[in-house]
């Protein structure tokens, strides 16, 4: 019996299977082989990224992450996407960490005359929902192997999530703005796209200079989703800086027809509002005295849906924020200067009516320097695009309002 079977064996249909047989088998152990490798690598990779972003604030885990850090460069470029993931969450001093790792493999491998992953790199760059700071990195990666990769990208991300992105997107626009063969019309096309979505403020200043040197309105206020009408209450004690740290009425209710006692009698809300085109509103005009003054603004801001927004605001004197009675952020600290976005606090806002209380304390100091008493505050999402409420986006209708971008 054995023997017929060795014999059915060999015959030649039975040779034929068991070299296949054999065949299957080997492309399945090297498979395992190579899957199990692939995992392993993966974790491996994941476990050192983890350890990288573990490094504390006060420098508490240096040395593992050196070690780590070192682990990650000596690895294969196929390991670069993994990295890039793992700028997510990253603290500044882990990222930093993220991106010696990833810089070094990517120097090695274009050294030794190989490739890097340029498919996997551009499909980071184009994922709105990483990091942009790995995103940033894998384009500039990317940039190394496919010079084309810029006039490919660029052109769609004058909304992207990331401001650096959205940057250069603007930049090109306005280099093809200065294009001698368009017509009027069409600069004014290209400026008004480019103010769609310029959010730093040398750009926009730019942009509105130049539509408005071609008789174009620009409401600069809408852009930036700056408020500008407040109700507003006080003078309240300051004096020795005690303001700060005191609880006065509004910040308990607010109360707008409340007669409350102030630092020098009774006071009662009243308004404030400005015109400047950056929505800076001057208390120091409107208030007297203000030196060693605490004032409270209130504004409502109704909103379409509830999300998560930034408030970002400049001021040169000591603040706090509320929004719908919760302390949002405050800083004790005066005459630092006062610009654009200069404190950013991020909150979320509830659907409809949400109520803002801000929180401003002037000192004694009576030098020239020290004499403004000021705010200028926005409404935007992560990025710097504006959020407006619903009486603006009601007015985005009105043809009377000139549009330039914004979220609703």
């Amino acid at each position: 019996m054995n023997r017929m079977r060795i014999q059915a064996a060999l015959a030649p249909g039975g040779v034929a299977a068991i070299l296949f047989a054999a065949i299957l088998f080997t492309v399945i152990l090297f498979t395992v082989i190579f899957v199990t490798a692939g995992a392993s690598h993966a974790a491996e990779t994941e476990n050192l990224v983890s350890q990288i972003k573990a490094v504390g604030a006060e420098g508490n885990g240096n040395e593992a992450a050196a070690v780590a850090v070192a682990g990650l460069s000596a690895g294969g470029v196929d390991s670069l996407p993994e990295i890039l993931a793992g700028f997510k969450g990253a603290s500044p001093l882990a990222a930093n960490y993220l991106r010696s790792a990833a810089e070094t493999i990517a120097d090695r491998q274009l050294a030794d005359g190989a490739k890097l992953p340029a498919s996997r790199l551009e499909q980071l760059v184009k994922d709105g929902k990483q990091d942009p700071r790995a995103r940033r990195l894998a384009y500039e990666l990317l940039l190394r192997v496919d010079k084309s990769a810029e006039e490919r990208l660029i052109p769609g991300m004058l909304l992207d999530s990331s401001p650096e992105f959205r940057r250069d997107a603007v930049q090109r626009l306005l280099d093809q703005a200065n294009d001698k063969r368009l017509s009027e019309k069409q600069v004014v096309a290209v400026y008004r796209s480019a103010l769609s979505g310029a959010t730093d403020e040398d750009q926009v200043k730019t942009i509105s200079k130049a539509l408005k040197s071609l008789g174009e309105e620009v409401n600069l206020v809408e852009h930036f989703g700056f408020l500008t009408a407040w109700k507003i209450v006080g003078p309240f004690d300051n004096t020795d800086f005690v303001g700060f740290n005191k609880t006065y009425p509004p910040e308990a209710e607010i109360d707008l027809s409340a007669k409350l006692e102030g630092q020098k009698g009774e006071v009662a809300w009243g308004e404030i509002s400005t015109e400047d085109e950056f929505g800076i509103v001057d208390i120091a005009k409107s208030v007297a005295p203000h030196k060693g003054a605490v004032m409270y603004l209130t504004s409502e801001f109704d909103a379409k849906a509830a999300g998560d927004v930034q408030f970002r605001f400049g001021t040169p004197n000591a603040w706090k924020l509320w929004l719908n009675g919760k302390l949002l952020f405050g800083r004790d600290e005066y005459h630092r200067g006062m610009a654009i976005d200069q404190y950013s606090v991020s909150a979320k806002l509830k659907a409809g009516e949400n109520v803002i209380l801000l929180k401003l304390c002037q000192n004694e100091q009576e030098d020239d320097w020290a004499q403004r008493y000021q705010i200028q505050l926005r409404v935007c999402d992560s990025s710097g695009i504006a959020v407006r409420p619903v009486a603006a986006l009601a007015a985005k209708s009105d043809p009377r309002v000139a549009s330039s971008g914004g979220k609703e």
